[in-house]
């Protein structure tokens, strides 16, 4: 049961329903993530606009979805594996390559430094060693790449501890995190 109940659109402030109409309008519905969030409807934006913006970054969307599985699994949020599994599914990302991002590793070279840099990020919460940033950029990271990297970290971050905080219904086919 959530600690802090979803809006419907009857419930949401005015800004909040735009919000809600622009995300439903892209996405064909509004996860109970972002109706919760809409609570404080200029976090939303915020959370929404961050991630508008790293998605005009270098890294590619199959990228991205594979940060968002390696930091929900760290972080142990099952409502962010189960949306990231489904979105990279529905970007037919084999399951075995699913898998492997949870455990920050891929078939690609780039992904899997990438996912390697992210965990560490997140379990060290920043705290990296410069070993970690070498063995980035040994693996071909450049600056810009660990940059945009903790720019995913975070937005994954973001969403992890809301959903932590509110305890929020999974509306995707639910994926528990497995244990470390």
């Amino acid at each position: 049961m959530p600690r802090i109940s979803p809006l419907t659109d009857s419930d949401a402030s005015p800004e909040a329903t735009a919000i809600f109409a622009a995300v439903k309008g892209k996405i064909g519905m509004v996860p109970n993530l972002y109706r919760t969030t809409g609570h404080s409807p200029s976090t939303l934006a915020a959370l929404l606009g961050l991630g508008d913006a790293l998605g005009k970054g270098s890294f590619t969307a199959q990228e991205r979805e594979a940060v968002a599985l390696v930091v929900g699994q760290t972080n142990g949020c099952d409502y962010c594996l189960s949306a990231h599994s489904a979105i990279s599914s529905g970007m037919k990302v084999p399951a075995t390559e699913i898998a492997a991002n949870r455990q920050a590793a891929s078939a690609a070279p780039r992904t899997a430094a990438i996912l390697r840099l992210a965990r560490v990020i997140t379990e060290n919460r920043g705290l990296i060693s410069d070993a970690d940033l070498e063995a980035a950029r040994a693996a071909g990271l450049t600056n810009a790449d660990v940059v945009e990297t903790v720019g995913a970290v975070v937005q994954n971050i973001f969403t992890n501890y809301l959903n932590h905080i509110f305890a929020t219904d999974i509306d995707f086919p639910v994926v528990r995190a497995e244990a470390a």
